[in-house]
């Protein structure tokens, strides 16, 4: 059994290299259904947002290859092309990542807020195509758990930290403001309710567009007005800022489109990865065009690098936690063998003073039976106990003992 990770991010890659492999719901899916047929992959996880792409997988001693030489024949892509661009990381370097990267260590925005649902999330949208197996679900899961510790007992920020703050703050030190301008949010997803919200609570006039497809109530952040996608090139002329954030694979905005509108000087944000809108616009007068990669907290005080030491501490002892129980599967199964000759053992030893009992069949079939489970259970006891309070060479002694024992 091992752990292994490959990835890209924004540290190596820029926005159009990551999103030839961003991975929409409906890609993951069936990249996931490819990987569990794969000979030796015993689970598979992909986390896939604007600033990364990760694929985790479990395997067993079957599996032969490369994972990204897979990721890379699922994207049919030369690999050659982009190895530079991607990490590898197993076994306890790839655990350590993860750990870090739910607590928002590994983000461009220190102790950013989003990550750890994303992580989340990747789990339960493995865990919904039966992609993930007890290894990934048990490593995400502690990771996410480790990640909100930190989140309630360590101040990485004095702030709520998303890339949409981040992106307002950086305009605000460029002398933009917000107060009384006409914004238009094109999305309303997380990030496009986030950027709404925040860019209202600025001053700012927000109109979000939705889909007329969508059935039924379409929420909106509170006090922003609506308008249909399809007329959002209506609003567009008299806008200030305009902030797209969704999972289109085409274009909100082109340069064409933009030009045949634009009536005053634009700000424009394009959040989203693949690109939502066309680069070339930054090519338009009036125009100043921002992405992703335009907002990024490089610098920490002295204060946020001793809350990172701080983290770091603490997901150290969650990561010693996830290993007392990885290292040890290989024994699970004979523990459990002990504890079912164990149990019967003491059923057998007790069998003549069951018959002796003045109770009927059937009360003694239960009794027989309750008296196994109890056994099974303290033995089991017994034996993670002791599991958790030796050393790993220690517990396998005496494991091999109780199995000369009862043989």
């Amino acid at each position: 059994m091992g752990i292994q990770m490959t990835g890209i991010d924004h540290n190596v890659a820029e926005i159009d290299i990551r999103t030839i492999f961003s991975f929409t719901k409906t890609r993951m899916a069936e990249a996931l259904e490819i990987l569990k047929q794969v000979k030796g992959i015993e689970g598979c996880v992909m986390i896939s947002t604007c600033n990364r792409m990760e694929l985790w997988v479990s395997t067993g001693e079957a599996f032969e290859g490369s994972i990204f030489e897979l990721l890379c024949r699922i994207r049919e892509v030369n690999p050659d092309k982009y190895r530079p661009y991607f990490v590898f990381r197993e076994e306890r370097e790839a655990v350590t990542h993860l750990f870090r990267l739910a607590g928002g260590l590994e983000s461009r925005i220190l102790g950013e807020d989003q990550i750890v649902t994303q992580v989340n999330d990747a789990l339960a949208f493995a865990r919904e195509h039966y992609a993930a197996d007890h290894v990934l679900e048990t490593l995400f899961r502690q990771a996410v758990t480790a990640a909100k510790k930190i989140k309630t007992g360590i101040v990485l920020s004095h702030s709520d930290q998303s890339v949409v703050r981040t992106a307002i703050e950086t305009l605000k030190r460029e002398g933009l403001e917000f107060a009384g301008k006409t914004c238009m949010v094109i999305g309303n997803g997380v990030m496009g309710k986030l950027a709404a919200t925040q860019l209202k609570a600025q001053g700012a006039d927000v109109t979000v567009t939705v889909r007329q497809y969508h059935k039924g109530v379409v929420d909106i952040p509170r006090d922003c007005g609506r308008i249909d996608y399809g007329r959002r090139l209506e609003l567009l002329g008299d806008c200030d800022y305009v902030v797209s954030a969704t999972v289109s694979p085409n274009y909100t905005l082109t340069k064409e489109q933009v030009e045949s509108v634009q009536k005053k000087p634009l700000i424009m944000i394009d959040l989203a990865v693949p690109r939502d809108i066309e680069p070339a616009v930054r090519e338009l007068p009036d125009v100043r065009f921002y992405d992703i990669d335009c907002f990024r907290e490089e610098a920490h005080s002295e204060e946020q690098k001793e809350a990172i030491r701080q983290a770091d501490a603490c997901l150290a002892e969650q990561i010693n936690e996830f290993y007392v129980w990885y290292e040890c599967l290989d024994v699970i199964p004979r523990i459990q063998e002990i504890r079912e000759k164990a149990a019967v053992d003491v059923e057998v030893r007790l069998t003549k003073k069951l018959r002796e009992l003045p109770v009927g069949q059937e009360e003694r079939m239960k009794l027989k039976s309750d008296i196994e489970a109890a056994a099974s259970r303290a033995v089991n006891k017994m034996l993670f106990g002791l599991r958790d309070g030796v050393s790993r060479s220690a517990f396998r002694e005496c494991l091999e003992c109780l199995e000369n024992l009862y043989e």
